[in-house]
């Protein structure tokens, strides 16, 4: 097993001559910095990195030039960040050995999953020093649809060259997000990284009977509707529905572009009053199953040799990096996390040593980097994980007359939400509320007014049969929401050298005015957030989809990345 971190191979000291002013540049701009300014990684569209940079010298030399034109707060951490993460590329060809050996071994293969998911859930003289795992190689802080995704890519690709223990501390999955979801999975993102995580997320879903599959267990049904999304824009919104809809089909979506007189012809059941145009998924768009989905993950990852663990992680301890002092502070910042206190349902706490920590705790995640220090420091060092729970309602309403069996998730201009749920007259609805009337988060009740006031009379005007609907059931859950851009956050923390994200994704969706939000479904992402965190451990960098933009450094550059209005 891999019993060290980037920085116990001396590669943070290494650097003290390249980044001893990187926080004196920061500190000496802030108040100069641009934020429109854009990001200086690789885009789907850009190569420049692949390029043949010359000699070892201009590789140097190159590796600072392509910063020359950020924000300063980029050029500062990027550069920071591409010596941090250089290590595990360093590595890459260590872990495809490991890779080969671990396949080539008998012992490697997947055994049946125990039918207790949560293999250590002790009381007092249960436990034992050899059925605890006081060490593992990458500790994975949430058992969500995220955080099994990240725990199933990284046993799927490395077996036993690697031991991964994820931690859940709510097994049930009461308040999480993959529960409230309405598992939907679209391709009509306006930002091209976003559409590739759903396009590998909808390949994974295809392959989900070959690639979840778990000796005596049932293959995962996940109950795909490829009915698709049917999003609609209003005459202000139009022109961004094309352009978002140009930049879908480049990327290689099947996605049809309707007047209203189109719509009025496909879907006789549509009002299409205020709406100039739609978009609609042709293939590889619809909703699943979120629970199956999540389960599959859970129970394949732990055939493979993952070990969940139902409790919560309560405290951190580390230590900072004092081979690198950032001039102007006098004193290290990089700190490495290296125990994880974990409180059992029984009060008793234990605690796990690890080489990674993932953190890909949802709503929490917030918190989670509070816990590990993450906001505390002068200055640019105080910037928090900006990613905390917010409560969102579905509701499941009976309209016998309702558009029936071919009806597709349809997205209304203010973005409120409607899908069918099975055969038998049921669709689920809702909608984001307005920034300012976000509801509180201390509970899960549900706030039926919400439904009466704003989302039954958005429904019923645009599909006439819903007047006569009733309320069949509800229910409230938490999405992970990021305050700063309503996107993802996925990669290495640039101040840590063993602390990586993955938490966020509930969040990306257009802001429309008001503060409202179109329906979100991170859940779709997840295989290609756990593909992506897998890659960035085994390889030191993403080698399928490029990320980089999605990481914190555009956080700590005040320089956010929102999907397009469509209004």
């Amino acid at each position: 097993m891999l019993r060290t971190s980037i920085s116990s191979c001396g590669v943070l000291g290494r650097l003290k001559t390249n980044v001893s002013k990187l926080y004196m540049l920061c500190s000496s701009q802030v108040a100069n910095s641009r934020r429109g300014l854009s990001l200086s990684c690789q885009t789907y569209e850009s190569k420049k990195d692949d390029e043949d940079l010359g000699t070892e010298k201009e590789k140097v030399e190159q590796k600072f030039r392509k910063y020359e034109y950020s924000n300063p707060y980029e050029r500062a951490f990027g550069i920071l960040k591409d010596d941090v993460v250089s290590f595990y590329k360093k590595r890459k060809k260590f872990f495809e050995d490991i890779t080969t050996r671990a396949r080539s071994n008998a012992e490697a293969k997947a055994k049946p999953a125990p039918k207790n998911t949560y293999g250590f859930e002790p009381s007092g003289a249960d436990v034992g020093e050899n059925v605890w795992p006081s060490f593992c190689d990458v500790l994975v802080v949430g058992g969500g649809a995220m955080g099994s995704s990240v725990a199933y890519h990284l046993k799927e690709k490395a077996r036993g060259g690697l031991s991964v223990v994820v931690v859940e501390e709510d097994p049930g999955y009461k308040k999480a997000s993959t529960v409230l979801s309405v598992g939907g999975i679209r391709q009509q993102f306006s930002i091209p990284e976003n559409i590739q995580l759903s396009m590998y997320g909808m390949e994974f879903l295809r392959n989900i009977p070959e690639l979840l599959e778990v000796e005596g267990l049932d293959t995962p049904d996940i109950q795909f509707n490829p009915n698709g999304y049917l999003t609609l824009a209003s005459e202000e919104g139009y022109e961004q529905l094309r352009q978002n809809y140009e930049l879908q089909i480049d990327m290689g979506a099947k996605v049809s572009f309707l007047t209203n007189t189109e719509l009025s012809k496909m879907y006789p059941w549509l009002n299409v009053s205020g709406v100039a145009a739609g978009v609609l998924g042709r293939e590889n768009e619809g909703w699943f199953d979120p629970w199956s989905l999540l389960i599959g993950l859970q129970r394949k990852a732990i055939s493979l040799g993952a070990h969940y663990i139902n409790g919560k992680v309560t405290s951190f301890s580390g230590e900072t990096m004092d081979d690198m002092i950032l001039e102007g502070t006098q004193q290290s910042n990089i700190k490495r996390i290296t125990t994880a206190e974990v409180t059992l349902p029984s009060g008793e706490t234990r605690t796990i040593n690890f080489a990674i920590l993932v953190a890909a705790s949802g709503a929490w995640t917030g918190e989670l980097g509070r816990m590990a220090g993450i906001g505390e420091g002068p200055g640019i060092l105080s910037v928090p994980i900006p990613i905390e729970p917010r409560k969102r309602y579905v509701y499941c309403v009976h309209a016998p007359d309702g558009p029936g069996l071919h009806s597709p998730l349809l997205v209304d201009p203010n973005g409120t939400y409607f899908r069918r749920e099975g055969l038998g007259g049921l669709y689920l609805c809702g909608q984001s509320p307005p920034e300012d009337k976000e509801p509180n988060v201390d509970n899960l009740d549900v706030d039926h007014s919400f439904f009466e006031d704003n989302i039954w009379p958005t429904i019923a005007q645009r599909v006439p049969a819903f007047e006569k609907l009733k309320l069949h059931s509800s229910w409230a859950g938490y999405y992970d929401y990021n305050t700063f851009d309503q996107n993802g956050i996925i990669g290495l923390h640039p101040l840590f050298s063993n602390f990586l994200i993955a938490s966020g994704f509930s969040g990306h969706a257009p802001t429309l005015p008001g503060g409202v939000t179109q329906p979100l479904a991170g859940i779709q992402q997840a295989p290609g957030i756990g593909r992506a965190v897998m890659e960035c451990i085994m390889y030191g960098g993403y080698e399928t989809i490029n990320l980089e933009r999605f990481g914190f450094e555009r956080v700590l550059a005040k320089v956010p990345l929102f999907e397009s209005n469509i209004v």
